[in-house]
């Protein structure tokens, strides 16, 4: 490493966020760059450690002590090239991904991981300031089609690597713009979506070709692409929001997270809506049923909607404030976490199970809790009321959708109600249609799907090649 003793000589200093009360007024992006020479420093921490644990957190295999005695030295454009050999959207997972890679540090022991998240987006940030990503043009074609059905991080990673391979690459998209759940589903307090669009750009000069509003399996005969294609690779989300079954859901005002957080993404990209009934948190007493990211991003949402409080309540007990690190390192622990949105201003509550809805002329207004038990039952003489003018179900997604194209397409799901595929060809149970990201694995984190996008780009290559060259 480029300074071996960095670690011992510069305490751990993460991205600042803007002020709570200023960051609430608007929808922008509020974390603070620590600036070159102070990510310098941090990256000089990056220990010799031998073995490289963060390498065991990283589902993308980034090449983390590389690029950072690469930052330490200054060489900011080599070190956008190893970033880039294994993560095509590294801005991406430098502002969504939990860093797994840093529950893995080994400096993580003493709870001052190095920086990791911070300093691969400073590497990406400053690649794009400078020029240094630019479209990868392969001027040697196969004559191979393939279609790529979802426009998610897995799809996105998948087209580009076939089409820096020379195939001609068709991405379809049901929606009027490219990035998935990352586009309508993350706030773009979170990432700001032009991001997502300038990645559009450069696919599109590398020769991808993207079509929108082209649902295949409704809008779109699902076979009939299949006949059209050298190969199909099924990149969909995992979109079947997890349902709560209780007295009073049908009341409005009850609405699943992927109902809500869409509407408002639109608002800011000035997209038209799909639905004309607006769901708003202003001056609403909201609750957030469910305790992951969804649920946090549902609070961030309500409150720069000017919601009069915000709830959220989770089912299973609270975590403890700090891991045993003897028993979780270096895998990822579970552990009490708040978010920036969950620190704004929400009321955390756990261990709370839900009984029933009750509401006033058809429209919900209070939400009858009780606590929850080892069996995460409800535990007798311990009920309690919630005002709800709003109720957010962000308990997680069970499924792909199957309605429509998998369906259509008859391919062989696995216990969980996913597309059945390996990791090793991601083929399904159709000749010559694969599938990668949350269709096949479930719901999961933005790097696996980048990873599982690449793997089966390198899957179907070789499928139509007989031999590739991307990498695994």
């Amino acid at each position: 490493m480029g300074k071996i003793t960095g670690f011992l000589e510069v305490d751990r200093q993460d991205r600042k966020y803007n002020p709570a009360a200023d960051r609430v007024r608007n929808y922008k992006e509020f974390m603070i760059p620590l600036g070159d020479e102070a990510t310098k420093k941090q990256a000089s921490r990056c220990m010799d450690c031998g073995i490289p644990y963060c390498h065991n957190g990283c589902p993308v295999n980034n090449q983390i002590p590389d690029w950072n005695d690469l930052v330490y030295n200054n060489r900011w454009e080599e070190a956008s090239r190893n970033l880039h050999s294994t993560n095509n959207f590294p801005e991406f997972t430098g502002r969504i991904c939990p860093a797994p890679c840093e529950a893995s540090c080994t400096l993580n022991l003493e709870d001052n991981p190095v920086t990791i998240k911070s300093i691969e987006c400073a590497i990406v940030d400053k690649a794009w300031e400078n020029g240094w990503v630019k479209p990868i043009i392969n001027s040697d074609k196969t004559g191979k089609k393939i279609a790529v059905v979802g426009s998610g991080p897995s799809g996105l990673a998948a087209a580009q690597q076939l089409a820096r391979a020379g195939h001609d690459v068709h991405l379809f998209e049901k929606n009027a713009s490219a990035g998935g759940l990352m586009r309508y589903g993350i706030p773009d307090f979170k990432m700001e979506k032009h991001l997502i669009d300038r990645r559009v750009s450069q696919m599109e000069a590398e020769g991808v070709t993207f079509h929108y509003g082209a649902h295949i399996g409704v809008t779109q005969d699902a076979k009939q692409l299949v006949d059209s294609f050298d190969a199909v690779l099924l990149t969909g989300g995992s979109e079947k929001p997890r349902d709560l079954p209780i007295p009073g859901r049908e009341l409005s005002g009850v609405h699943f997270a992927m109902e809500f957080l869409p509407q408002q993404n639109r608002r800011n990209s000035k997209e038209s809506p799909l639905d004309n009934r607006p769901i708003l948190a202003t001056g609403k007493h909201v609750v957030v049923v469910g305790g992951g990211d969804t649920g946090s991003d549902c609070i961030g949402t309500s409150i720069r909607q000017g919601a009069l409080s915000v709830t959220q309540i989770e089912i299973m007990p609270a975590p403890p404030e700090k891991e045993n690190k003897e028993l979780t390192w270096p895998n990822w622990p579970m552990k009490m976490r708040t978010s920036s949105s969950q620190a704004e201003g929400a009321i955390r509550d756990f261990a709370v199970a839900t009984l029933s809805l009750e509401g006033e002329d058809g429209t919900v207004k209070t939400l009858k809790c009780a606590r929850s038990g080892p069996d995460f039952k409800p535990v007798a003489g311990t009920e309690f009321d919630l005002k709800a003018d709003l109720v957010l179900l962000a308990m997680g997604f069970v499924h792909p959708v199957q309605d429509g194209m998998v369906k259509n397409l008859g391919v062989k799901l696995d216990p969980r109600g996913n597309v059945e595929a390996n990791m090793k060809d991601y083929k399904t149970t159709i000749d010559k249609v694969f599938s990668a990201g949350d269709m096949r694995r479930g719901q999961s984190l933005v790097v696996w799907a980048i990873r599982e996008g690449r793997q089966a780009a390198r899957a179907v290559d070789e499928f139509l090649m007989g031999e590739t060259s991307l990498p695994r």
